[in-house]
């Protein structure tokens, strides 16, 4: 038996927690994304999967940034496993530093994915607009039309260092997953729903 709850009890545990259809549908389709990244590395595929699928419960109780740090809180009531808490805790942009966290109004800790799960969860959010696959200039552009250059340049700087790993432009999913990859398996019976 895994320690990490499967796509199902996943599913299960974000409608629980009052996310909407929407936000569990975007959950899913960034588990697509994260497995095809996962699939070519050595991460450990049931905490990727996990990680992407609860990424966002926060949502259930925030909106803002601080939705990863409320997700991370009600990962913790539920007896989660640490490591799936840091993935819902650093899972924004491609992590925070403790300048933006601070400006931010951040709680002080440490926001930088740093494992290879977290790191991929964290890029497939940034590569996941809504329902949809998209580059990871996406992301970018939205930050800089923020101000926000040194979250952009971590975001290209993850881009770059995961394509390396995985021996491709990981923006070639945008294309290869098709627009709505979310769509198959579990989560094509919410989409009808």
């Amino acid at each position: 038996m895994s320690k990490y709850p499967n796509e199902s009890q996943c599913v299960t545990l974000l409608d629980r927690a009052g996310c909407t259809k929407r936000v569990i549908v975007h959950c899913c389709t960034v588990k697509a994304v994260a497995v095809a990244v996962a699939e070519r590395t050595d991460a450990d595929m049931e905490l990727v999967i996990a990680g992407a699928l609860l990424h966002d419960i926060g949502r259930s109780r925030d909106h803002t940034i601080m939705h990863a740090n409320a997700g991370a809180d009600m990962a913790e009531r539920l007896g989660l496993p640490k490591e799936l808490v840091n993935i819902i805790r650093k899972h924004i942009g491609a992590g925070v530093d403790a300048i933006d966290a601070r400006e931010m109004g951040l709680p002080d800790r440490d926001y930088i994915p740093r494992t290879i799960e977290e790191r991929i969860v964290a890029h497939a959010d940034n590569m996941v607009s809504d329902n949809k696959v998209v580059p990871h200039t996406h992301s970018v552009e939205k930050l800089r039309m923020k101000g926000s250059d040194r979250g952009a340049a971590r975001i290209t700087a993850l881009h770059h260092e995961l394509s390396k790993i995985c021996g491709m432009d990981l923006d070639y999913l945008a294309s290869s997953l098709g627009d709505a990859p979310a769509l198959a398996g579990l989560c094509a019976s919410l989409a009808r729903e």
